[in-house]
């Protein structure tokens, strides 16, 4: 059964901040099984939301509709409308995957947002930066840890800067890569090593 990867739209959805884990999600070449996993998009409504970069992009599925009995994961991008009210419902749903034993992944504003919902408080994290998570009031402020990217059990957090990183730490939880695989795949994208294109060329 193919399991999905559900990528939460929100208007100003940051497009850079999950390119690399959303195309090599669905490009399964050097997967360890090909096709099992696919992305998934999910908005609050039907309509399309529009992204940082002015991209129009209509979800595959409404919130109401999303099933976890088929789901891989929940990817919480950052985006300019994470205080706005209506957004408060993916918190809900943050707390339905975790409960469930399914991760749950945030990078930039996303994460500014599970921290002022209380989920960041006791266990280590990252962020855009320690200081702009702590405005939000939360309780977990000793538990920033000045990383690109920090996957705690079930959670994955990340910075702005890192798409590279989160996409990896994603990959890891998901099992998609063989171990060697993923190590090419990063010495490409993420060290700007030409010779990791090489490596996966040669896998």
């Amino acid at each position: 059964m193919t399991r999905y990867v559900n990528i939460a739209l929100l208007d100003t959805l940051a497009d850079w901040e999950i390119g690399y884990l959303t195309s090599y999600v669905n490009d399964s070449e050097f997967q360890r099984e090909p096709g099992s996993v696919r992305i998934r998009t999910v908005g609050t409504t039907a309509e399309p939301i529009r992204t940082k970069g002015g991209l129009a992009v209509t979800p595959d599925v409404v919130l109401a509709d999303l099933s976890l009995d088929d789901s891989a994961m929940l990817v919480l991008p950052g985006a300019d409308t994470w205080a706005e009210p209506d957004n408060a419902v993916w918190l809900e749903q943050v707390r339905r995957f975790l409960d469930h034993g399914l991760p749950v992944a945030a990078i930039c504003g996303a994460t500014y947002a599970l921290a002022a919902a209380g989920f960041l408080d006791d266990r280590p994290h990252t962020g855009p930066a320690k200081e702009f998570l702590a405005s939000s009031g939360y309780g977990g402020t000793e538990h920033f840890v000045d990383e690109p990217v920090v996957a705690d059990g079930d959670l994955i957090t990340a910075n702005p800067v890192a798409p590279v990183e989160f996409a990896r730490a994603v990959f890891e939880r998901l099992g998609l890569y063989r171990d060697e695989t993923l190590a090419s795949w990063y010495k490409l994208y993420g060290r700007q090593d030409p010779q990791g294109f090489y490596e996966l060329m040669s896998s």
